[in-house]
């Protein structure tokens, strides 16, 4: 399929262990379908100049969110962090993912970036899932007879996945599965082994590693 560019925003208070599974295995081609040229993964701030997460790791981003274009992106993945209540750069991310949806790109948010999007009206008709459903009900959205109590979740229609704070995990399984990464026995095997630590999940790891 290609070389292709996945775009993760960050700012400050950014929630690091959200978006640790998916950023590693995204760039690792151990697992990838051939040809193993691994995805590009490029960070996206609101402005330049250096970001600082919630466990106080410094970003440097690779672009500003004005220079990034949908039909240039394979994805857009919105981390969640406490700077989603009520701050206007991260509110620009949630109307930079309406364009990305509205162009036909999947989109995935996690924790607050769930919040970011109901405010934006993208949750309003599309399959969803958050930290909890009360926790979207308080930004007063229209979307709570399509919210999906699970891990993650995968709009059918426009690929847009959600997750809550607490399953990175199955938020890094959707994506990889979404953007065809790795064989399906591949991926559910991965998943079980970072999910459950199941051992019998190694087997299959190596032997797609060793093809």
């Amino acid at each position: 399929m290609g070389r292709r560019t996945v775009h993760v925003a960050v700012y400050d208070t950014l929630a690091d262990w959200e978006i640790g599974h998916i950023t590693a295995h995204l760039r690792e081609t151990a697992f990838h379908r051939p040809p193993r040229e691994g995805i590009t993964v490029a960070y996206v701030a609101a402005r330049p100049g250096t970001v600082t997460t919630m466990g106080g790791m410094r970003i440097v981003p690779d672009l500003t969110l004005a220079e990034v274009r949908p039909r240039d992106s394979a994805m857009l993945i919105l981390p969640g962090a406490t700077a989603w209540e009520g701050d206007p750069e991260t509110l620009r991310f949630a109307r930079a993912a309406r364009e990305f949806l509205d162009a036909g790109v999947p989109v995935a948010a996690i924790c607050g970036a769930t919040a970011g999007l109901a405010l934006e009206g993208l949750l309003d008709e599309r399959e969803h899932t958050s930290a909890a459903a009360g926790f979207l009900a308080a930004t007063g959205y229209k979307g709570g007879a399509h919210y999906r109590e699970a891990d993650a979740v995968t709009d059918p229609e426009s690929g847009l996945i959600t997750a809550g704070p607490t399953e990175p995990v199955a938020f890094a399984r959707e994506i990889l599965a979404r953007l065809e990464v790795c064989e399906p026995e591949v991926l559910h095997a991965w998943f079980r082994l970072f999910s459950a630590s199941d051992a019998s999940a190694y087997g299959v790891l190596e032997a797609a590693a060793a093809r």
